[in-house]
């Protein structure tokens, strides 16, 4: 979550950036730019009003007017062309006057010539000045020419124009956008920095509430939430957290000391009762030892009912210890103490795996939960059939397959196994009440196992358990 708030965040601030970032880059070049052809601008002026370029405006006048050549000063022209060649040779930039069809008057170099159809020239003879030609970028090599037109009693008699390299201004930009640039790498760094403490300091508490409530969800219903940390929205909901789970802890052990102490309390009258049976049953007449029986059956039933019961709300309240322990001795023990009970009813077990295999598991708590498993396949494996107890390391866990040849459960059912007191309607005929497979999911829960169930193939079930895997 915090990577992708992250994210999030940077894309935005980066989008910002770059929306701030190029209208302000485009505007210091259009306005080094307008610089640049200020300057050229204010050098034309001074050209245009110079007295030899106005002898050589009138002087072409002159000769528009009559048709008579009286030719330009010739000391004039020298000294007009005399003083642009000192101003190419200072800025690099060349200049010169012509006249209307183009033909150079006076230039700065030799050979400097102007395309007459050019917009500049085009633009200058209708009287305008050409200060506004296309933005030139950083990655282009264009040249600026801009025009200013000499006009003698309203009209337009010559053009004086500059061509500047852009060498320089494009250098200027360059560098601006690289300080822009930079601006925005630091900006950037800076909101992920503000970012990362930002998200920290909301997450947090998040972080922290997804923990305890992973603890809660896993057996530890003591566990909270400290308060004070982050917004105050994450702060009430912690508080609103502790409240609910204060609640649940609370119903939580009402409900199991209820069945504790009813199992408990329950199980001393009964006993009482079974006595009674007994002693009823002697003085019953010959033909009802079907129904004594039958009695008899019930309550042996009920008892075993009042002990799961205890033995459930025992494991709800267990605080197991886990420790490294020899699960494949483990397993291979609580197998020879059930071969007994297996013969008698013709199945018999099968050990796979290694002899030796460690995992971090309370000892008590997964022998337990491993004789729940071996006597619900006892109870469905048929006869003459062999129950496979194997053992394995998967990565970091160890892996208890308990398979057996018994009818199995659909899908629907695979739902619903190991709730309390679910049994599948085929089965009803089978003794048992429902949660030995609850009682062991409950003691592997407390000590960090799981259990799950899956159909075996060729038809059976596969009980797995699984337990977190010793260094």
């Amino acid at each position: 979550m915090r990577t992708r708030l992250l994210a999030l965040l940077l894309a935005l601030m980066t989008a910002v950036l770059i929306a701030l970032g190029i209208p302000l880059a485009i505007s210091r070049a259009a306005a080094h730019q307008q610089e640049l052809i200020r300057d050229r601008v204010d050098d034309l002026t001074r050209f245009v009003s110079d007295t030899q370029l106005t002898v050589v405006s009138d002087t072409l006048r002159a000769q528009t007017e009559s048709g008579v050549p009286p030719g330009p000063d010739a000391v004039d022209l020298d000294m007009l062309r005399s003083e642009l060649e000192r101003y190419e040779a200072v800025y690099g930039i060349r200049v010169g006057a012509f006249d209307r069809r183009g033909q150079p008057i006076a230039v700065s170099r030799q050979g400097f010539r102007v395309d007459p159809r050019s917009p500049a020239f085009t633009e200058a003879l209708a009287g305008r000045r050409s200060d506004d030609p296309g933005q030139v970028w950083p990655w282009q090599r264009d040249r600026i020419v801009v025009a200013v037109p000499v006009i003698h009693r309203g009209d337009v008699v010559a053009v004086v124009l500059t061509d500047s390299p852009t060498g320089r201004m494009r250098s200027k930009i360059q560098r601006v956008w690289l300080i822009l640039f930079a601006g925005e790498v630091v900006a950037v760094l800076a909101a992920l920095l503000l970012a990362t403490r930002l998200t920290g300091w909301v997450l947090r508490p998040v972080r922290v509430l997804d923990s305890v409530t992973h603890e809660i969800a896993t057996g530890r219903l003591g566990a909270r939430v400290a308060g004070a940390q982050g917004p105050p929205e994450l702060r009430r909901l912690a508080r609103s957290f502790n409240e609910m789970a204060d609640h649940v802890e609370t119903v939580v052990d009402q409900q199991r000391a209820f069945a504790a102490d009813a199992s408990h309390q329950l199980r001393n009258p009964l006993s009482a009762l079974l006595l009674r049976i007994e002693e009823l049953g002697l003085s019953l007449p010959p033909g009802h030892g079907e129904t004594l029986e039958g009695v008899r059956d019930e309550g042996r039933r009920l008892t075993r009912v009042l002990d799961e019961l205890l033995e459930l709300a025992l494991a709800e309240n267990a605080r197991p210890s886990a420790r490294a322990v020899d699960v494949a001795a483990l397993v291979h023990e609580r197998v020879d103490a059930w071969q007994t009970l297996a013969r008698s009813r013709a199945r018999r077990f099968a050990q796979e795996g290694p002899l030796a295999l460690t995992g971090n598991v309370d000892p008590v708590t997964l022998g337990s939960a491993l004789d729940a498993i071996l006597d619900n396949a006892l109870k469905f494996a048929p006869e003459d059939s062999t129950i496979t107890v194997a053992c394995a390391a998967v990565g970091g866990e160890v892996e208890i397959r308990v398979s057996d040849r018994g009818p199995g459960l659909t899908f629907e059912e695979m739902r619903r196994v190991g709730d309390r007191f679910w049994r599948s309607p085929r089965h009803q005929n089978v003794d048992g009440s429902g949660l030995g497979l609850s009682i062991a999911r409950t003691l592997l829960a407390a000590s960090g196992g799981t259990i799950d169930f899956a159909a075996r193939e060729g038809g059976g079930l596969t009980v797995t358990l699984t337990v977190p895997r010793a260094d």
